[in-house]
């Protein structure tokens, strides 16, 4: 098959062949289009256009194309397919991730309150209805190396080499048995130091005051679990530890804490920096309390500073 296109002429219009020789009369010419059988010649299809007609088709086939292709991608989920185009679902993740993020914000902000609160209640202060912020604080601690000193190195060797304070588990796994008591443990001194004022619970003051050279470390007494690791406006950098048989130690007005709630100490494992934080001090020092069922004791009945 093979097509053929002829112009048709009309003998009416020859007269004004002249006026037609502009191209948008031109338009209106007529032709027909021609399907031929090629081994007959015999006539299959024919279609009588003009260049007007044919522009007019294409173009609106061509605005017909581009309306339902913009149909497509802005209201079918075939656009996922293009690229540049994201999930049209995503919009919908996304708020629902920051809902949740909101809720689960508030239930933190809500829990931490109910901590701090209750170790206002311990601690005997006012309970809040917001946490304080902390202070910024310009110290650089980058060049405080933590470093066993000979004295520590010594007091090791004889915490070793003696029998007497060998430690074992009974039966049930428990330390000492069920019957010991506080002096049953060996205690490791938190930090060396001058006593600047003793255990006085009748001022209220239920621990005791260690001066000693700034930028010294201050080490957990007891292994056990750190329970307290924050600041306050009265103690500033406050960190507790909480050890086996209800023992409880706490170490305040610090200048930077390295541990976090929740952490496991051994004994004798730097947890702090000694300084002067908190409105309750006058100058470098650590106030070092130890408690026991929930009374407070002194210090110097079990350990040597």
């Amino acid at each position: 098959m093979f097509v053929t296109l002829q112009a048709e002429k009309f003998i009416e219009q020859m007269p004004r062949k002249k006026s037609k020789n502009k191209w948008y009369y031109k338009l209106r010419d007529k032709y027909r289009l021609i399907i031929l059988n090629d081994e007959t010649f015999e006539e299959r299809v024919s279609f009588r256009l003009s260049r007007l007609n044919v522009f007019i088709t294409l173009g609106t086939l061509s605005i017909f194309l581009i309306f339902l292709t913009t149909i497509i991608i802005a209201f079918t989920p075939l656009r996922e397919y293009i690229p540049g185009y994201m999930d049209v679902t995503l919009p919908k993740k996304i708020y629902f991730l920051q809902q949740k993020v909101d809720s689960l914000e508030r239930d933190f902000n809500q829990k931490n309150l109910y901590i701090h609160n209750i170790k206002n209640i311990i601690e005997g202060k006012e309970i809040v209805d917001f946490i304080p912020e902390e202070p910024q604080t310009n110290i650089n601690y980058d060049t405080i190396s933590l470093r066993r000193s000979i004295e520590d190195s010594i007091l090791r060797a004889e915490f070793e080499n003696q029998d007497q304070y060998n430690l074992y588990f009974n039966e049930y796994g428990d330390l000492y048995g069920d019957n010991h008591t506080m002096g049953s443990y060996m205690f490791f001194t938190p930090m060396k130091g001058i006593i600047t004022k003793n255990f006085n619970p009748s001022e209220k003051h239920y621990g005791i005051d260690i001066v000693a050279k700034r930028n010294e470390t201050v080490k957990a007494t007891l292994d056990g679990t750190v329970i307290i690791s924050g600041w306050t406006v009265a103690t500033g950098y406050i960190i507790g530890i909480q050890h086996q048989r209800n023992i409880i130690s706490i170490y305040k007005h610090n200048a930077a804490l390295l541990k976090k709630e929740g952490n496991f100490v051994k004994a004798g494992e730097p947890i702090a920096i000694v300084g002067e934080s908190g409105e309750l001090t006058t100058g470098p020092h650590l106030h070092f309390e130890l408690w026991y069922n929930g009374t407070p004791v002194n210090p110097l009945d079990y350990m040597t500073f």
